[in-house]
């Protein structure tokens, strides 16, 4: 009995069809294919059928890369679930550094610099353009200018000459003896001369620091070449709740995203044009997200980041926001053919064919 109810949980892995039709035989077969005295399964026979259950979820037998379509989806799925949650998560984060906490972090770690005017604030934890999300902004969302969906920060700039001696140093050191973790500041030569040999014309120094939840940036820039020689921003680092929300997220999401694609997989096999309506949501869901994650690989490699990118932006979104939905819309487009009957989707897919 003991061995019998372990094998029925395994053929759960195969498709309710498929278990009504012949689940008793396939359990007739391996309970008489099973040396005498075993109670169990072996650990290769039970990773053997589940695969093979997994494998008859997708149907289309003579298709050789239907498992590959199968895990890309369910996992850029499961990256958008997770990224999804993780800004639910974010609400659990203090609001933005007002002008109060801000012009104390400046007094702190730059006692000898005065601002160059009050200290702009953020009306919200994430802003588009300084203001938060609102209706008017899904214009700017949808036709490029969504990668200006940032986090808020509080911040503004020192006036006056610069002063004399190593600011950067001294602000570091100052800092630390206050609590900060300071991290090593990063120079890049932002404006070259035409031709070497010459020294830089424009060079940024870049210094990082985190106390608690909230992160301190500020960058060094040449009086010469900006109205300030230093400009600083403070806001919230991500919230400890992030991680254990968007993990077990991603999990859920992909793995459902695998069971529907297999389901609508069963449901039109057969039926020409659903593969390219599948194929264009993958590319214009796969495509932004490398670009993106290479392009933030580099930059955090370049720059120390306490805090890393939110989720969302090492997916490409929301400045890819309009691929998505076009992606998003061929998703939907194939399910709705999956719940069509037989001869009605037929007809349907013709036009895609």
């Amino acid at each position: 009995m003991s061995l019998t109810r372990h094998y029925r949980r395994l053929l759960l892995a195969y498709p309710r069809a498929y278990r009504r039709e012949r689940g008793e035989e396939l359990l007739g077969l391996l309970l008489d294919t099973t040396p005498p005295g075993r109670t169990r399964p072996t650990v290769t026979g039970a990773v053997d059928l589940v695969r093979a259950g997994l494998r008859c979820r997708l149907g289309r037998p003579a298709s050789r890369t239907v498992g590959v379509w199968a895990v890309l989806t369910a996992l850029i799925c499961g990256l958008f679930g997770a990224a999804l949650a993780s800004r639910a998560a974010w609400e659990t984060s203090r609001p933005q550094p007002d002008r109060a906490e801000a012009t104390a972090i400046f007094d702190e770690a730059f006692p000898d610099q005065r601002l160059k005017e009050d200290v702009t604030t953020a009306p919200a934890l994430f802003v588009i353009y300084g203001q938060p999300l609102s209706r008017a902004s899904w214009r700017d969302l949808l036709l490029g200018d969504g990668g200006e969906y940032q986090e808020g920060s509080a911040g503004g700039a020192a006036a006056g000459p610069e002063p004399t001696g190593d600011l950067v140093t001294t602000a570091a050191q100052r800092l630390r003896a206050t609590g900060w973790r300071v991290y090593d500041p990063v120079s890049t030569v932002l404006d070259t001369c035409g031709s070497p040999p010459c020294e830089p014309r424009e060079v940024q120094t870049v210094l990082v620091a985190r106390r608690g939840d909230t992160v301190l940036r500020a960058e060094f820039d040449d009086p010469r070449v900006y109205d300030s020689y230093l400009y600083f921003a403070v806001q919230r680092a991500a919230p400890p709740a992030v991680l254990p929300v968007a993990v077990p997220a991603g999990i859920v999401v992909g793995v459902l995203a695998w069971l529907l694609f297999a389901w609508a997989s069963r449901r039109t096999e057969g039926r020409r044009g659903v593969g390219v309506l599948l194929g264009i949501a993958l590319v214009v869901w796969w495509l932004p997200a490398l670009a993106s994650t290479v392009s933030l690989a580099g930059h955090h490699a370049d720059e120390p980041h306490p805090s890393w990118h939110p989720l969302w932006e090492w997916l490409g979104q929301p400045t890819f926001s309009l691929p998505f939905l076009l992606g998003a819309a061929c998703v939907l487009l194939t399910l709705g053919v999956a719940l069509l009957p037989r001869r009605d989707a037929e007809r349907l897919t013709l036009t895609f064919g």
